[in-house]
């Protein structure tokens, strides 16, 4: 069964950093893109970030301009889980995180969803 599981949420207070992963299983990361992405009240669903290696020996990444420069994302092929390294956080970032199969920035059509994992940024 397609089963995508995610952690790492939690509390932190501005400034800190959080790693989130998203275990996969049913599929092969090596064969789409996966990607995570964030809804917050009062807010539409954001794209966060998103990896894919499909039919290339080098990486396609997407971050969202919000994001750039403090989240890092990567992939584990052998434990077939992607990580999403959060640092310098902001209340802004607070958000349930999905990690999710397939990515439309990154040309691919999303199948799949996680349940999510809270992340709250406050002093």
């Amino acid at each position: 069964q397609v089963q995508l599981v995610e952690s790492g949420g939690g509390l932190v207070q501005p400034g800190g950093s959080l790693r989130l992963s998203c275990a996969a299983s049913g599929f092969s990361l090596d064969y789409t893109a996966i990607g995570w992405f964030r809804r917050a009240p009062g807010k539409e669903g954001e794209a966060v970030s998103c990896i894919s290696s499909i039919a290339s020996t080098d990486l396609n990444v997407y971050y969202s301009d919000s994001v750039k420069g403090r989240f890092a994302i990567s992939r584990d092929s052998a434990k077939n889980t992607v990580h999403l390294q959060m640092n310098s956080l902001k209340p802004d970032d607070t958000a349930v995180y999905y990690c999710a199969r397939g990515c439309p920035r990154l040309g691919s059509i999303f199948t799949n969803w996680g349940q999510g994992t809270q992340v709250t940024v406050s002093s």
